[in-house]
């Protein structure tokens, strides 16, 4: 039986098994038993389980429970009421200015937060109700918090890239780096869209008719700067070299709590919920894990990695075409499944076949982030856009088309984004080559 064909096999099961309801690391360890037994026979059952544990056993991921139990610890202590209370007093006189403090509170808010469904349901609670409520056309403000929340993905520290680099051998500091010039640029492109359409239409995003003093504004940093110091300490120490990622992460996790303590927000309740939460969001990436683990055995076992290769080199086009057919392959799956089951699944196949064609792995694992963004925004099936249905706040009516309706825009800027990053490398490479030798 030719790779070709037990490949579509493979899909084919799996999508069925997600079809009838079965959770993805199930269906995927399900899927890999049964062909495992089919090609191999029962004696080789083994290689599942080591397969499993050796998915496990890097050292790397041992930052993702502390990660997200520093986003946690953040959030239940009041933290993004506070972020976005500030950006209301600094930047609500002016036209989309709450707009664009969402984007600014979503970015910082999703990178301390470390999950996508925490960060958007956190910023929908705290940004709709007030915005709608001063005259903001309800579907430019649930564009942003969408767009704003997925900036996580790859504004560091980003679990999917501890996930990515853990999967493909990249360097975490090195994706880092690459990513956060990227992450910048896509939040500083939502800004500019957000103020040109205000300025076009100002009931769009009104500015506030309340007079904001200087004291008011600085008065207002006092909720805010723990917990952005802790981030500049953890992004800074992880870009100079003074700590790894690993160790960042003990750190952001210890200095969550001294944040809680410093605004006398600590409580057990709290210590009860971002325990359980941590444990709830990492044993999910570890089932992930070992389904991933024990697929990709199978799959690769077959000869999933050299047909990749084989179909890279036979691709008219050369190199570019693969790289363009890869970001659609990215684009269409992220529509179907979580995405670290997209990372774990589909990265180390394409950045092998990318790498045999002499493209720069970590160029090329950027656009890879870029694009997971992309995906989640993406009709129909974009997981963002049924987390934020189920998000938006009681009494405030909003369809899915409305929905689709606020996504469209930051797709075509994410897309914007892809395409500057893809013609000019130096966007994702520039900072890592000149700060690690």
């Amino acid at each position: 039986m030719s790779i070709t064909i037990i490949t579509i096999l493979l899909l084919a099961c799996m999508f069925t098994l997600l079809a009838l309801g079965v959770p993805i690391s199930f269906a995927l360890g399900g899927v890999s038993a049964i062909f495992a037994v089919f090609f191999w026979g029962f004696d080789h059952l083994y290689i599942l389980a080591s397969a499993a544990y050796g998915n496990l056993q890097d050292l790397n991921l041992a930052a993702i429970p502390l990660f997200i139990m520093m986003g946690w610890v953040l959030q239940l202590s009041g933290i993004a009421d506070d972020l976005f209370e500030t950006m209301s007093v600094w930047l609500g006189n002016i036209r989309g200015g709450l707009a664009m403090g969402v984007i600014l509170v979503a970015t910082l808010f999703a990178a301390i937060c470390g999950e996508l469904v925490a960060a958007i349901f956190t910023i929908s609670t705290i940004a709709i109700p007030p915005m709608i409520k001063r005259g903001y056309d309800k579907v430019l403000t649930v564009g942003c918090v969408m767009a704003g929340a997925l900036l996580g993905l790859i504004i560091p520290p980003s679990i999917e890239v501890i996930v990515y680099c853990s999967m493909t051998g990249e360097s975490i500091g090195r994706m880092y780096l690459g990513t956060f010039l990227p992450g910048l640029l896509l939040a500083t492109l939502y800004i500019i869209y957000i103020a040109i359409r205000c300025h076009m239409n100002p009931e769009l995003g009104p500015a506030i008719d309340r007079k904001i003093t200087w004291k008011d504004r600085f008065m207002s940093l006092k909720g805010v700067v723990a917990p952005v110091i802790l981030l500049l300490v953890i992004i800074g120490g992880i870009y100079s070299g003074t700590i790894t990622p690993m160790e960042a992460s003990s750190v952001g996790a210890t200095g969550a709590f001294i944040c809680a303590i410093i605004y006398r927000r600590f409580n057990l309740k709290m210590l009860k919920e971002s325990m359980f939460m941590t444990m709830k969001v990492s044993t999910m990436i570890a089932w992930l894990l070992i389904g991933v683990g024990t697929f990709s055995a199978v799959y690769n076992g077959i000869g999933a990695l050299d047909m990749a290769k084989d179909i890279c080199q036979a691709i008219p086009g050369g190199g570019w075409s693969v790289i363009l057919l890869t970001q659609v392959a990215l684009i269409f799956f992220g529509m179907f499944l979580d995405d670290f089951a997209v990372i774990m699944i589909f990265a180390p196949i394409f950045v092998t076949a990318v790498k045999s064609l002499g493209f720069d792995p970590l160029w090329y694992g950027v656009l890879f982030m870029i694009n997971m963004q992309l995906s989640f925004l993406t009709p129909p099936y974009g997981f963002a856009l049924f987390c934020m249905r189920a998000a938006v706040p009681k009494g405030i009516d909003l369809s899915m088309k409305e929905i689709y309706r606020a996504a469209l825009p930051f797709i075509l800027i994410q897309l914007f984004c892809l395409i500057l990053v893809m013609l000019f490398k130096p966007i994702a490479t520039w900072l890592p080559h000149l700060l690690i030798r």
